[in-house]
């Protein structure tokens, strides 16, 4: 029940079922695939695999002491607060300059005066080649505004996005109030990657149907479109018989994977991944993270990765700008955010996280 919850409302959905167990002797089954919910609520554990019932006992005893190969893996899967070090190249060109942006949203009412609602405040950042910048907060931060104000699926009140700039002799470009006949070319170099990857494809479309339109709208031949395709879809490890499928035949992870590769058919210079994994069980989480990381790595891209889950964060993200009400509250090197939060909002974030504090046995 708290699967698709941000951390902080997570934390608070949590503690009300343990209150509402205790005040009233009540028994709770809670089904989950998170090991830091189970850290947070379960006295006993049952694992299941493939329908069987593989092990079973006191909470303690099976995340500490696992008796069946499966359970370690599963806790292993698991996103923790660990940060994944890895070299940053500071030098690298700037891809995309966020600067000052503001969208506001006026509230329509029958009755009395118009209220402005401030969804994103002066919001300020910059991501270089081959790097990923996490946008973290709680639902209502204002984090997917500032993602679509930047791919332009809506309009942002003022500031500066400045695309571009990276080749010697190119200008950067600021989209923030471009025209559609201006914005046109620039599209195809920032894509996105959706949450839901069960409404993201269109289910009366195969796979191949779903991603060469887009480069053929820009003037690939077909026969062109379809050998990226296939090239792609071998990258985020799905088979070629995928190309004449349809997305209900596929799992979620394995169309999230579809998502990724659309994506990537345009080439882009920045792709953004809005809560791409937070609709994917741990297990499946974890592959299409370290899959993110291989395509960063391998292509050389910008990234921005929104989130509400810190403990995500750590596993890709190299920069994090941290959002609350609007307005990024702190932002710098990973690796500074996650060793000394400076800013209250950081510290309750961190806070929230369920099984921060649980001693785990991975393999």
């Amino acid at each position: 029940p708290t699967t698709a919850l941000d951390v902080t409302t997570q934390a608070q959905i949590l503690k009300l079922v343990l209150e509402l167990q205790q005040r009233h002797g009540a028994g709770v089954l809670f089904i989950t695939h998170d090991f830091g919910v189970v850290a947070e609520v379960a006295h006993r554990v049952a694992v299941l695999r493939l329908g069987d019932l593989v092990e079973v006992g006191p909470k303690h005893h099976v995340v500490q002491r696992p008796q069946h190969a499966y359970t370690p893996m599963l806790v292993a899967a698991g996103p923790s607060l660990h940060l994944k070090q890895r070299p940053i190249d500071v030098n690298a060109p700037v891809v995309l300059k966020v600067q000052g942006l503001d969208k506001t949203y006026q509230d329509k009412r029958w009755f009395g005066p118009r209220r402005a609602v401030h969804a994103a405040q002066a919001v300020s950042f910059e991501i270089r080649r081959g790097q990923t910048l996490g946008i973290v907060g709680e639902s209502g931060s204002g984090k997917s505004t500032v993602a679509r104000c930047i791919l332009r699926l809506i309009d942002p009140s003022g500031g500066a996005v400045l695309l571009g700039g990276n080749r010697p002799g190119e200008a950067a470009e600021d989209i923030a109030m471009m025209g559609p006949r201006q914005l046109r070319p620039l599209r195809r170099r920032v894509q996105i990657v959706f949450q839901d990857p069960y409404r993201s494809l269109n289910p009366r479309r195969t796979v191949a149907q779903a991603m060469v339109e887009g480069p053929m709208n820009y003037g690939l031949s077909r026969t062109a479109a379809l050998q990226r395709a296939r090239d792609l879809l071998a990258l985020v490890r799905m088979d070629g018989s995928a190309m004449d499928r349809y997305p209900h035949q596929f799992s979620g992870g394995q169309r999230q994977r579809i998502c990724i590769a659309r994506a990537l058919m345009m080439e882009p210079e920045l792709l953004v991944a809005d809560e791409a994994v937070s609709a994917l069980d741990v297990s499946v989480q974890a592959q299409v993270l370290q899959l993110f990381e291989e395509i960063r790595s391998r292509l050389n891209l910008a990234m921005l990765f929104i989130t509400h889950d810190l403990r995500v964060a750590s596993q890709v993200c190299d920069q994090l700008a941290v959002m609350s009400q609007g307005r990024v509250v702190e932002y710098g090197p990973a690796h500074q955010v996650f060793g000394d939060p400076q800013h209250a909002y950081t510290r309750a974030l961190f806070a929230a996280a369920p099984g921060r504090d649980f001693a785990f046995h991975t393999v």
